[in-house]
């Protein structure tokens, strides 16, 4: 049986500082701690890649900051994966911080494989990206994307965030026309969210955030915005010049196979849900993985789809389930037609910008009731 190839993302935990409003899994290493990741990823991808006996058609490197390993450090990681995963035709991204990687970095990155970029913008507004925390100025940012450019990459993303402290709708327009005049392919736009165990959390009676509202016009002039410089919707929070939507990303919505490799990775294999914990030291002696039970229901699938413009569709779910969309998620996204939320027709159900500011309660409505 000819099984599709999977995706396989490695994470990678290090970071100089910690940004305010980041949850994610990350610490702060010293050169020897790299190098002693590497030797162990190494391990690991070899190890479970004779376990699994799967082909890989994306690789990812999130973090964490990837590009704080270096490049020849990213390119013996690439290496072993291509060896031991096949990697034929893959896409390869690398997730850079502007600012946080050494001359030529990006020409032994291209040498070794790496053919996508994923930097972390955030704003191109100074007082934003101050309180953001970030490390970089938005002229880093620009000087990074021209010498990912000069050294032959086509496919670079951005991250910007939304509803972000002092954010106005023309303090984002210029960031919207930053990212456009840099000419990348792909734009992430993440609306804020205060995560519990942030130095965020902690402080969020003194911050000065947007609204609801004020979120929602700003969400909302995103969509516009971008839609208007090229930049398709594809995705809750993501868009792309046409053909340069994350395969890797669409993966996750598509509720296909990937592995993650690394502290806090997630991975479907097999129709099993697992995870590693959030742990250096356990994933430096070996890594246990964690069970998250099975995977791949339609329900499942259906709630992941939602995320997408594309919506979920009567052709994927006869193909993938020999059925057609259940009648009740048809009948219940009906009642959001009006109010401007849900697109609703014979062949899908999709959500519209406006529905995608609420996707969370909408999708369950939807899918449960």
């Amino acid at each position: 049986m000819i099984r599709t190839p999977i995706g396989l993302y490695i994470h990678v935990p290090f970071c100089e500082s910690k940004c305010p409003y980041c949850d994610f899994y990350s610490q702060k290493g010293s050169e020897q701690d790299k190098t002693e990741y590497v030797e162990q990823m190494l391990r690991v991808l070899q190890v479970q890649g004779k376990r699994f006996h799967r082909q890989a058609d994306s690789l990812y490197f999130g973090g964490g900051t990837p590009s704080l390993l270096g490049a020849e450090r990213l390119t013996l990681l690439v290496q072993a994966a291509r060896e031991i995963w096949g990697l034929d035709q893959a896409e390869i991204t690398v997730e850079v911080n502007p600012g946080e990687y050494t001359p030529g970095f990006f020409d032994t990155l291209r040498l070794a494989g790496v053919n996508r970029l994923s930097m972390g913008l955030q704003s191109a507004d100074e007082e934003e990206l101050r309180l953001l925390g970030r490390r970089h100025t938005a002229a880093q940012v620009r000087q990074a994307v021209r010498e990912a450019q000069q050294a032959g990459f086509s496919n670079i993303s951005l991250d910007l965030m939304l509803a972000v402290q002092r954010q106005t709708g023309d303090s984002l327009r210029r960031s919207i026309e930053f990212c456009a005049d840099c000419g990348v392919q792909h734009i992430s736009a993440y609306l804020l969210k205060v995560e519990k165990e942030t130095p965020y959390y902690l402080q969020k009676e003194s911050l000065v955030l947007p609204d609801d509202e004020e979120t929602a016009d700003l969400y909302l002039l995103a969509c516009r915005e971008l839609e208007q410089a090229g930049y398709g919707q594809y995705e809750v929070s993501n868009f792309a010049k046409p053909g340069f939507e994350s395969r890797h990303n669409l993966k996750y919505w598509n509720a296909e196979e990937y592995y993650g490799a690394g502290p806090s990775a997630h991975s479907f294999l097999n129709g099993k849900r697992f995870f590693c914990p959030n742990d250096m030291e356990e994933f430096l002696s070996w890594p246990r993985q964690v069970s998250e039970g099975e995977g791949g229901s339609l329900e499942e699938y259906a709630m992941l789809r939602l995320r997408l413009s594309a919506g979920l569709r009567q052709e994927d779910c006869m193909k993938r389930y020999n059925r057609p969309i259940p009648a009740e998620y048809l009948e219940r996204a009906r009642r959001f037609c009006r109010q401007g939320l849900v697109v609703c027709d014979e062949e899908s159900i999709r959500l519209t910008p406006q529905g995608f500011l609420v996707s969370n309660a909408l999708i369950t409505t939807i899918l449960m009731g």
